[in-house]
Protein backbone atom coordinates (compact mmCIF):
# COMPACT_ATOMS: atom_id res chain seq x y z
CA UNK A 1 0.00 0.00 0.00
CA UNK A 2 1.41 3.63 -0.92
CA UNK A 3 1.89 6.14 2.00
CA UNK A 4 -0.81 8.34 0.14
CA UNK A 5 -3.41 5.17 0.65
CA UNK A 6 -2.49 4.50 4.20
CA UNK A 7 -2.86 8.20 4.87
CA UNK A 8 -6.10 8.27 3.31
CA UNK A 9 -7.06 5.14 5.51
CA UNK A 10 -5.65 6.95 8.47
CA UNK A 11 -7.82 10.05 7.61
CA UNK A 12 -11.33 7.74 6.71
CA UNK A 13 -10.71 6.26 9.84
CA UNK A 14 -10.22 9.02 12.08
CA UNK A 15 -13.64 10.83 10.30
CA UNK A 16 -15.19 8.11 11.21
CA UNK A 17 -14.32 7.49 14.53
CA UNK A 18 -15.39 11.71 15.12
CA UNK A 19 -18.48 10.77 13.70
CA UNK A 20 -19.24 8.28 16.11
CA UNK A 21 -17.87 9.84 19.12
CA UNK A 22 -20.61 12.76 17.88
CA UNK A 23 -23.25 10.87 17.73
CA UNK A 24 -22.54 9.00 20.96
CA UNK A 25 -22.57 12.21 22.95
CA UNK A 26 -25.34 13.42 20.96
CA UNK A 27 -28.04 10.47 21.28
CA UNK A 28 -26.78 8.03 23.48
CA UNK A 29 -29.37 7.04 25.53
CA UNK A 30 -29.44 8.79 29.21
CA UNK A 31 -32.40 9.56 31.70
CA UNK A 32 -30.66 12.53 33.04
CA UNK A 33 -33.17 15.71 31.77
CA UNK A 34 -30.79 18.40 33.05
CA UNK A 35 -32.38 21.84 34.62
CA UNK A 36 -30.85 25.04 34.12
CA UNK A 37 -29.52 27.29 36.55
CA UNK A 38 -26.97 30.04 37.85
CA UNK A 39 -24.24 29.12 40.09
CA UNK A 40 -22.35 31.95 41.49
CA UNK A 41 -18.89 32.35 40.89
CA UNK A 42 -17.05 30.05 42.68
CA UNK A 43 -15.01 31.13 45.83
CA UNK A 44 -10.86 31.29 45.50
CA UNK A 45 -9.13 28.45 46.90
CA UNK A 46 -5.86 30.42 46.28
CA UNK A 47 -6.48 33.13 48.80
CA UNK A 48 -9.32 34.52 51.45
CA UNK A 49 -11.26 32.61 53.54
CA UNK A 50 -10.85 29.37 51.74
CA UNK A 51 -7.32 29.85 50.81
CA UNK A 52 -5.33 26.10 50.27
CA UNK A 53 -3.10 24.86 53.36
CA UNK A 54 -2.48 21.30 54.58
CA UNK A 55 -3.48 21.27 58.15
CA UNK A 56 -5.08 17.64 57.29
CA UNK A 57 -1.86 16.15 55.92
CA UNK A 58 -1.15 16.01 60.06
CA UNK A 59 -4.59 13.60 60.09
CA UNK A 60 -3.55 10.24 62.34
CA UNK A 61 -5.15 6.58 61.40
CA UNK A 62 -8.01 5.60 63.93
CA UNK A 63 -10.20 2.36 64.54
CA UNK A 64 -10.10 -0.90 62.07
CA UNK A 65 -7.89 -1.00 58.66
CA UNK A 66 -8.91 -2.65 55.87
CA UNK A 67 -12.87 -1.31 55.59
CA UNK A 68 -14.75 -0.41 52.52
CA UNK A 69 -16.10 3.57 52.77
CA UNK A 70 -16.55 4.10 56.37
CA UNK A 71 -19.22 6.79 55.99
CA UNK A 72 -21.21 8.21 58.70
CA UNK A 73 -19.34 8.04 62.44
CA UNK A 74 -20.29 7.62 66.11
CA UNK A 75 -17.86 7.70 69.04
CA UNK A 76 -19.34 5.89 72.10
CA UNK A 77 -17.22 4.78 75.23
CA UNK A 78 -13.93 5.34 72.93
CA UNK A 79 -15.16 2.84 70.71
CA UNK A 80 -16.18 4.06 66.20
CA UNK A 81 -19.34 3.05 65.15
CA UNK A 82 -19.53 3.16 60.84
CA UNK A 83 -21.37 1.91 58.25
CA UNK A 84 -19.47 0.55 55.21
CA UNK A 85 -20.22 0.12 51.95
CA UNK A 86 -21.37 -4.16 52.08
CA UNK A 87 -23.68 -3.41 54.31
CA UNK A 88 -22.65 -3.36 57.88
CA UNK A 89 -23.01 -1.57 60.66
CA UNK A 90 -19.47 -2.23 62.39
CA UNK A 91 -18.26 -1.16 66.39
CA UNK A 92 -14.33 -0.67 66.28
CA UNK A 93 -11.54 -0.34 69.54
CA UNK A 94 -9.73 3.21 68.65
CA UNK A 95 -6.51 0.91 67.87
CA UNK A 96 -8.38 -0.65 65.38
CA UNK A 97 -7.49 -4.43 67.73
CA UNK A 98 -11.07 -4.99 67.63
CA UNK A 99 -14.25 -4.62 65.63
CA UNK A 100 -17.74 -5.72 65.80
CA UNK A 101 -20.68 -6.73 63.23
CA UNK A 102 -23.61 -5.03 64.69
CA UNK A 103 -25.91 -5.51 62.07
CA UNK A 104 -26.22 -5.63 58.30
CA UNK A 105 -28.85 -3.80 56.73
CA UNK A 106 -28.44 -5.26 53.36
CA UNK A 107 -28.42 -1.93 51.63
CA UNK A 108 -25.75 1.24 52.30
CA UNK A 109 -25.95 2.92 55.99
CA UNK A 110 -25.11 6.23 55.32
CA UNK A 111 -26.18 8.05 58.34
CA UNK A 112 -26.17 7.13 62.11
CA UNK A 113 -27.89 8.97 65.15
CA UNK A 114 -27.91 7.07 68.56
CA UNK A 115 -32.15 7.69 70.24
CA UNK A 116 -32.23 8.61 73.84
CA UNK A 117 -33.81 4.93 74.40
CA UNK A 118 -30.54 3.39 73.04
CA UNK A 119 -31.59 2.30 69.72
CA UNK A 120 -29.13 3.26 67.02
CA UNK A 121 -31.12 4.87 64.03
CA UNK A 122 -29.73 4.33 60.54
CA UNK A 123 -30.43 6.12 57.22
CA UNK A 124 -29.84 3.72 55.00
CA UNK A 125 -29.08 4.81 50.81
CA UNK A 126 -31.38 1.62 49.78
CA UNK A 127 -33.79 0.18 52.66
CA UNK A 128 -34.75 4.35 54.12
CA UNK A 129 -35.16 4.72 57.85
CA UNK A 130 -34.00 1.72 60.30
CA UNK A 131 -33.45 1.06 63.67
CA UNK A 132 -31.49 -1.40 65.65
CA UNK A 133 -32.75 -2.15 69.40
CA UNK A 134 -30.71 -3.83 72.20
CA UNK A 135 -31.40 -7.57 71.13
CA UNK A 136 -29.86 -6.59 67.61
CA UNK A 137 -33.31 -6.47 65.70
CA UNK A 138 -33.17 -4.58 62.55
CA UNK A 139 -36.60 -2.71 62.20
CA UNK A 140 -37.53 -0.79 59.47
CA UNK A 141 -39.15 2.73 60.05
CA UNK A 142 -39.95 4.67 57.00
CA UNK A 143 -39.47 4.26 53.31
CA UNK A 144 -41.92 6.66 51.74
CA UNK A 145 -43.61 10.33 52.54
CA UNK A 146 -46.85 11.82 51.11
CA UNK A 147 -46.43 8.75 48.84
CA UNK A 148 -43.29 9.11 47.63
CA UNK A 149 -40.93 6.46 48.30
CA UNK A 150 -37.42 7.72 49.23
CA UNK A 151 -34.93 7.50 46.52
CA UNK A 152 -31.53 7.74 48.68
CA UNK A 153 -32.11 8.45 52.66
CA UNK A 154 -28.70 10.11 53.45
CA UNK A 155 -28.00 11.13 57.01
CA UNK A 156 -30.42 11.30 60.20
CA UNK A 157 -29.89 13.43 63.10
CA UNK A 158 -32.52 13.08 66.57
CA UNK A 159 -33.48 15.80 68.84
CA UNK A 160 -32.66 15.98 72.84
CA UNK A 161 -35.92 14.65 73.95
CA UNK A 162 -36.05 11.85 70.82
CA UNK A 163 -39.28 12.95 69.78
CA UNK A 164 -38.30 13.20 66.27
CA UNK A 165 -35.84 12.41 63.83
CA UNK A 166 -34.88 14.45 61.28
CA UNK A 167 -33.35 12.77 57.81
CA UNK A 168 -32.63 13.67 54.08
CA UNK A 169 -33.97 11.95 51.39
CA UNK A 170 -31.16 13.13 48.95
CA UNK A 171 -33.18 12.51 45.59
CA UNK A 172 -36.70 11.08 45.32
CA UNK A 173 -35.64 10.39 41.82
CA UNK A 174 -31.84 8.99 41.80
CA UNK A 175 -31.15 6.21 44.20
CA UNK A 176 -28.26 5.09 45.57
CA UNK A 177 -24.84 5.74 44.02
CA UNK A 178 -25.91 8.13 41.64
CA UNK A 179 -25.43 11.12 42.91
CA UNK A 180 -23.56 12.20 39.66
CA UNK A 181 -26.37 12.23 37.41
CA UNK A 182 -28.56 13.73 40.60
CA UNK A 183 -25.87 16.56 41.05
CA UNK A 184 -25.50 17.30 37.22
CA UNK A 185 -29.43 17.09 36.38
CA UNK A 186 -30.34 19.54 39.12
CA UNK A 187 -33.35 18.61 39.19
CA UNK A 188 -34.91 19.21 42.53
CA UNK A 189 -35.66 16.26 43.69
CA UNK A 190 -34.76 16.11 47.26
CA UNK A 191 -35.96 16.85 50.55
CA UNK A 192 -36.09 16.95 54.53
CA UNK A 193 -38.23 15.41 56.31
CA UNK A 194 -39.33 14.38 60.44
CA UNK A 195 -39.85 11.18 61.64
CA UNK A 196 -42.47 11.15 64.49
CA UNK A 197 -41.02 8.18 67.17
CA UNK A 198 -44.46 8.33 68.90
CA UNK A 199 -47.14 7.88 65.93
CA UNK A 200 -44.73 6.34 63.25
CA UNK A 201 -45.62 9.21 60.68
CA UNK A 202 -43.35 10.75 58.76
CA UNK A 203 -43.91 14.35 57.92
CA UNK A 204 -42.23 16.88 55.04
CA UNK A 205 -40.48 19.87 55.87
CA UNK A 206 -39.03 21.27 53.09
CA UNK A 207 -39.06 19.78 49.21
CA UNK A 208 -37.16 21.38 46.01
CA UNK A 209 -33.77 20.51 48.08
CA UNK A 210 -30.84 20.28 45.37
CA UNK A 211 -29.61 16.75 46.59
CA UNK A 212 -30.54 17.06 50.31
CA UNK A 213 -27.55 15.56 52.39
CA UNK A 214 -25.89 16.19 55.54
CA UNK A 215 -28.56 17.37 58.33
CA UNK A 216 -27.56 18.33 62.00
CA UNK A 217 -30.00 20.20 64.83
CA UNK A 218 -28.82 23.40 65.98
CA UNK A 219 -28.98 24.69 69.52
CA UNK A 220 -31.91 23.73 72.06
CA UNK A 221 -32.98 22.08 68.78
CA UNK A 222 -34.32 25.61 67.39
CA UNK A 223 -33.27 24.68 63.89
CA UNK A 224 -31.90 22.07 61.54
CA UNK A 225 -29.75 22.84 58.75
CA UNK A 226 -29.41 20.21 56.12
CA UNK A 227 -26.51 20.54 53.25
CA UNK A 228 -27.56 20.99 49.23
CA UNK A 229 -25.07 19.51 47.95
CA UNK A 230 -25.93 20.09 44.38
CA UNK A 231 -26.27 24.16 44.88
CA UNK A 232 -23.25 24.53 46.98
CA UNK A 233 -25.08 25.39 50.02
CA UNK A 234 -26.56 25.04 53.53
CA UNK A 235 -30.60 25.67 54.25
CA UNK A 236 -32.10 26.34 57.53
CA UNK A 237 -35.38 25.13 58.67
CA UNK A 238 -36.51 26.62 62.13
CA UNK A 239 -38.31 24.91 64.21
CA UNK A 240 -39.33 27.25 66.89
CA UNK A 241 -39.24 30.84 67.69
CA UNK A 242 -41.14 33.42 65.51
CA UNK A 243 -39.34 31.54 62.45
CA UNK A 244 -40.76 28.74 63.37
CA UNK A 245 -41.55 26.82 59.74
CA UNK A 246 -39.67 29.12 57.40
CA UNK A 247 -36.72 28.36 56.32
CA UNK A 248 -33.48 30.46 54.43
CA UNK A 249 -29.99 30.16 53.48
CA UNK A 250 -27.51 29.91 56.27
CA UNK A 251 -23.89 29.60 54.31
CA UNK A 252 -24.12 30.33 50.78
CA UNK A 253 -21.73 29.54 47.82
CA UNK A 254 -19.69 27.45 49.31
CA UNK A 255 -16.27 26.31 47.19
CA UNK A 256 -16.93 22.70 47.19
CA UNK A 257 -19.90 19.98 47.62
CA UNK A 258 -21.26 19.47 51.19
CA UNK A 259 -21.40 16.61 52.13
CA UNK A 260 -22.25 15.69 55.94
CA UNK A 261 -22.66 17.75 58.49
CA UNK A 262 -22.49 17.64 62.41
CA UNK A 263 -22.92 20.04 65.06
CA UNK A 264 -20.71 19.82 68.50
CA UNK A 265 -23.31 20.41 70.65
CA UNK A 266 -22.30 23.81 71.80
CA UNK A 267 -21.12 26.76 69.32
CA UNK A 268 -20.47 25.18 65.63
CA UNK A 269 -20.68 22.95 63.16
CA UNK A 270 -18.56 20.93 61.07
CA UNK A 271 -19.29 20.39 56.87
CA UNK A 272 -17.42 17.69 55.33
CA UNK A 273 -16.49 18.60 51.26
CA UNK A 274 -16.71 16.15 48.95
CA UNK A 275 -14.40 17.97 46.77
CA UNK A 276 -14.46 21.01 45.13
CA UNK A 277 -16.49 22.34 42.78
CA UNK A 278 -15.74 21.92 39.07
CA UNK A 279 -15.22 24.58 36.79
CA UNK A 280 -16.75 22.84 33.69
CA UNK A 281 -19.97 22.18 35.96
CA UNK A 282 -20.18 25.21 36.81
CA UNK A 283 -19.72 26.79 33.55
CA UNK A 284 -22.18 24.52 31.69
CA UNK A 285 -24.98 24.99 34.54
CA UNK A 286 -26.96 27.15 32.27
CA UNK A 287 -27.35 24.95 29.28
CA UNK A 288 -28.90 21.45 29.73
CA UNK A 289 -28.37 20.13 26.07
CA UNK A 290 -24.34 20.18 27.08
CA UNK A 291 -24.64 18.94 30.28
CA UNK A 292 -26.52 16.13 28.91
CA UNK A 293 -23.78 15.16 26.51
CA UNK A 294 -21.24 15.39 29.62
CA UNK A 295 -23.71 13.14 31.22
CA UNK A 296 -23.08 11.00 28.43
CA UNK A 297 -19.19 11.22 27.97
CA UNK A 298 -18.96 10.34 31.84
CA UNK A 299 -20.10 7.39 30.94
CA UNK A 300 -16.57 5.85 29.56
CA UNK A 301 -14.24 8.79 30.92
CA UNK A 302 -13.23 9.27 34.78
CA UNK A 303 -15.43 12.03 36.71
CA UNK A 304 -14.07 15.35 36.85
CA UNK A 305 -13.23 14.99 40.37
CA UNK A 306 -9.97 16.74 42.08
CA UNK A 307 -8.59 14.78 45.05
CA UNK A 308 -8.39 17.38 47.89
CA UNK A 309 -9.12 17.01 51.46
CA UNK A 310 -11.60 19.54 52.85
CA UNK A 311 -13.76 20.39 55.73
CA UNK A 312 -15.52 23.98 57.29
CA UNK A 313 -15.87 24.48 60.87
CA UNK A 314 -19.12 27.42 60.77
CA UNK A 315 -20.56 28.89 63.88
CA UNK A 316 -23.81 29.91 64.78
CA UNK A 317 -24.33 32.65 62.55
CA UNK A 318 -22.84 31.02 59.31
CA UNK A 319 -19.53 32.05 59.32
CA UNK A 320 -16.29 30.12 58.36
CA UNK A 321 -14.62 29.73 61.03
CA UNK A 322 -12.17 26.87 60.14
CA UNK A 323 -10.71 26.11 56.70
CA UNK A 324 -8.98 22.06 56.90
CA UNK A 325 -7.77 21.34 53.55
CA UNK A 326 -4.78 19.34 52.38
CA UNK A 327 -4.41 18.72 48.35
CA UNK A 328 -1.16 16.71 48.39
CA UNK A 329 -0.20 13.24 47.47
CA UNK A 330 -2.08 10.70 49.71
CA UNK A 331 -4.26 12.92 51.45
CA UNK A 332 -7.40 11.73 53.14
CA UNK A 333 -10.24 12.27 50.20
CA UNK A 334 -12.67 12.83 49.58
CA UNK A 335 -14.19 13.48 53.15
CA UNK A 336 -17.73 12.70 54.09
CA UNK A 337 -18.11 12.81 57.44
CA UNK A 338 -16.59 15.05 60.28
CA UNK A 339 -17.51 15.19 64.06
CA UNK A 340 -16.39 16.89 67.24
CA UNK A 341 -15.64 14.41 70.14
CA UNK A 342 -13.75 15.90 73.04
CA UNK A 343 -10.16 17.15 71.73
CA UNK A 344 -10.58 15.22 68.40
CA UNK A 345 -12.11 15.84 65.10
CA UNK A 346 -12.77 12.76 63.51
CA UNK A 347 -13.13 11.96 59.81
CA UNK A 348 -14.72 9.52 57.62
CA UNK A 349 -14.82 9.03 53.58
CA UNK A 350 -17.06 6.94 51.62
CA UNK A 351 -13.86 6.25 49.59
CA UNK A 352 -11.27 4.84 51.68
CA UNK A 353 -10.81 2.00 53.94
CA UNK A 354 -10.25 3.33 57.47
CA UNK A 355 -10.79 6.63 59.60
CA UNK A 356 -8.68 9.42 60.72
CA UNK A 357 -8.77 12.24 63.32
CA UNK A 358 -7.12 15.49 64.42
CA UNK A 359 -6.36 17.26 67.16
CA UNK A 360 -9.01 19.58 67.28
CA UNK A 361 -6.68 22.82 68.59
CA UNK A 362 -4.82 22.22 65.08
CA UNK A 363 -7.86 22.41 63.57
CA UNK A 364 -9.26 25.43 64.76
CA UNK A 365 -5.82 27.13 64.72
CA UNK A 366 -5.67 30.19 62.08
CA UNK A 367 -5.33 28.84 58.78
CA UNK A 368 -3.13 31.33 56.99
Amino acid sequence: MSRVSRGVSVSGFLIVLLVLVGLFLLLAPTQVQPVAWKPQPAPSLQSGVFAENRILKGVEHIGAANINGPEALLLEDDFLITGLHDGRVIRTSLDGKTLTVLTDTGGRPLGLARHPDGRLIIADGIKGLLALDSLGQLIPLSTEAGGVRFGFTDDVTIDKTGHYAYFSDASSRWGYGHDGEAIIEHGGDGRLLRYDFQTGKTELLLDRLEFANGVALGPDDAFVLVNETGAYRITRYWLSGPKAGSHEVFVDNLPGLPDNLSFNGHERFWVALYAPRNALLDSTAEYPFVRKMIVRALKVLPKPVERRALALGVDLDGKIIANLQDASSGNYAPITTVREYGPWLYFGSLKSSHMVRLPLAKALQPSH
